[in-house]
């Protein structure tokens, strides 16, 4: 093979590095990291709550009182909190705001339009966008999900080219949320138009959590059946390191002859 096409096919058999073992069982370390990096990626068990809790206080509240403003101030105070406590845990700042934000555009957009509907618009919109993104981004050949997973996996753009069994994963992957998420669509805005703020509240809670389950369940099944990544990241620092014991090595290269000049100095002449 020609060292410049480093193209990585399915059945790649480095050492240690196995997501599927030769009997076709898949290997534990392939497990562990494809976990750790969703985890990482969409906020694990804690996002989730995060995610789903805020609009459980809005719509419940809501149901015994029917008050916009206090229903939407005790979502917005609750996932300040939520916020708050993952700062405090030194947890990364996408997931310590992204959950505020949302919330709070609801909040706002609901009391400003006087419609309790309009609490979970924002997200709804989100969701549907989302569900383009992936399903589009799948049809051109660029998954979102190894947009968004390559950084972790610390192989950035490679599944693109060099590693086509990842960028078959993704591809899939990606599919997957995309139809889930326009599943998900498909029944929220039909209640958003004809149902009332109650209905739509408690089946948005309803279908929080299940459908985001199943994407990462599908995600986990793809990718950890896939080839290994290619770790770009440690091949740039070795690469690095190659470079530069090359040119230490052509420095004392180019030093030795000096050197030896130096230290011999001019013939002596033998006396008389």
């Amino acid at each position: 093979m020609d060292n410049t096409d480093q193209t990585v096919t399915d059945d790649r058999t480095a050492p240690g590095d196995h997501a599927v073992a030769g009997d076709g069982t898949i290997t534990d370390e392939a497990r562990a990291v494809t976990e750790a990096a969703l985890f990482d990626a969409f906020g694990g068990v804690r996002g989730m709550v995060e995610t789903t809790v805020p609009g459980l206080v809005f719509v419940a509240i809501y149901t015994v009182n029917k008050d916009i403003k206090s229903s939407a101030i005790a979502a917005l105070a609750l996932s300040v909190l939520m916020g708050a406590a993952r700062l405090a845990r030194k947890d990364t700042l996408k997931h310590a705001f992204s959950g505020v934000f949302g919330v709070a555009f609801g909040a706002v957009f609901a009391m400003m339009s006087g419609n309790a509907k309009n609490f979970y618009l924002p997200g709804m919109l989100y969701t549907l966008g989302l569900a383009i993104a992936y399903l589009v981004s799948a049809a051109a050949g660029f998954p979102l999900l190894g947009l968004i997973l390559g950084p972790i996996f610390k192989e950035n753009l490679s599944w693109r080219k060099r590693n086509p069994g990842r960028l078959r994963a993704y591809t899939k992957a990606s599919w997957a949320w995309g139809l889930i998420l326009l599943a998900k669509s498909a029944i929220l805005f039909p209640l958003y138009w004809w149902g009332n703020a109650t209905q739509l509240g408690w089946v948005k809670v309803a279908l929080g959590i299940p459908p985001f389950l199943l994407s990462v369940y599908l995600t986990w099944i793809f990718l950890v059946k896939a080839p290994p990544p290619i770790d770009v990241i440690a091949e740039m620092e070795a690469a690095e390191a190659a470079e530069k014991a090359a040119k230490a090595e052509q420095a004392e290269q180019a030093g030795q002859p000096e050197k030896a000049e130096k230290t011999s100095g001019p013939p002596k002449h033998a006396r008389p």
